[in-house]
């Protein structure tokens, strides 16, 4: 990368240690209670490319020791750049290879299964898994949202979300039912994550 490059990437945390803290306290927030829109404050440069809940997240999240898989959108992109720049990950082009996976908007995601599932007895090296979406809405105003249950949620959790392949519901199906193995996932907006376990049960209400 050149000075010149490197010049034109956009700063990371002003704080690094406050923003990171910050930010994994957010993201423990989203996975301790499925569903729940968190709203994600910042003051990170994020890139041009991807959602900047997304990118936030991972900032905090990547360190020298990680690897990262990025969908094509975001593989040649500035957002490549700013988070091998600010973190030091190491960036994969096999999924199964990925301790963390971003997938841009419109990009096809690799099938869940082909990420790393962890083992049964160490379910913590499987994949984490950071979606962006076109939006994320809490509560039943839509006609198709999604009805959570699990860990975490006390009776149920509605949640509407636009912008995933038809198929999701089919692949996270899957990987619930494989517990205690499979990937842990984000849903991020420009300003909002929503975190899904493997844990968690997922319906359409129209299914029930």
């Amino acid at each position: 990368m050149s000075v010149q490059d490197l010049s034109q990437l956009g700063a990371g945390f002003s704080h690094e240690s406050f923003g990171s803290q910050a930010m994994f306290r957010l993201a423990l927030e989203a996975l301790s209670h499925p569903g729940r829109c968190v709203g994600v404050l910042h003051d990170a440069q994020t890139p041009q490319t991807g959602q900047p809940a997304a990118a936030t997240l991972l900032l905090a999240l990547l360190d020298s020791d990680c690897t990262l898989w990025l969908s094509p959108s975001l593989a040649g992109s500035d957002a490549a750049s700013w988070l091998r720049f600010h973190t030091g990950c190491q960036l994969v082009t096999q999924a199964e290879n990925a301790m963390f996976a971003w997938v841009g908007a419109g990009d096809a995601m690799p099938a869940l299964e082909r990420f790393s599932q962890g083992s049964d007895n160490a379910p913590d090296h499987s994949t984490t898994c950071v979606l962006d979406v076109a939006q994320l809405r809490a509560g039943t105003d839509s006609d198709m949202h999604w009805v959570l249950r699990g860990p975490g949620i006390e009776d149920v959790m509605h949640l509407a979300v636009e912008g995933l392949a038809d198929d999701f519901l089919a692949q996270w199906a899957s990987n619930h039912a494989s517990f205690p193995r499979g990937v842990d996932l984000f849903l991020a907006t420009g300003t909002q994550l929503a975190g899904l376990p493997r844990t968690t049960s997922i319906q359409l209400s129209g299914g029930l």
